[in-house]
């Protein structure tokens, strides 16, 4: 059973910046598709960004040029870093994996128990 376990987040103003890590356990020798997702109250749960099985990378259109998704094979870690913050990306951010290649689809099967975001005016 895959499990994926996510840290980094945490309260900032504006402008500012943070970096999530999502680590994942019991993780065969499989390559996986994985993804950052968010959701905001209220509001349906989001794609941020995604690799998919060949390491190709989608953004959604909001945190284009602000946000990077990175990963650390090695370390069965990914990684986003999220740079000049703004409140609309306030949310919980949640780390999602999956053999199929859903890109920014929130349909992947195995997710982490999120971390909040809130970025403060």
């Amino acid at each position: 059973q895959l499990r994926l376990v996510e840290s980094g987040g945490g309260s900032v103003q504006a402008g500012g910046s943070l970096r999530l890590s999502c680590t994942a356990s019991g993780f065969p020798n499989i390559r996986y598709c994985m993804g950052w997702f968010r959701q905001a109250p209220g509001k349906e749960r989001e794609g941020v960004a995604a690799f998919d099985s060949d390491d190709i990378t989608t953004y959604a259109d909001a945190v284009k040029g602000r946000f990077t998704i990175t990963k650390d094979s090695a370390k069965h870690t990914l990684y986003l870093q999220m740079n000049s913050l703004k409140p609309e990306d306030t949310g919980m951010y949640y780390c999602a994996a999956d053999l199929v290649d859903y890109g920014l689809e929130a349909t992947y099967k195995y997710w982490g128990q999120g971390t909040q975001v809130t970025v403060s005016s």
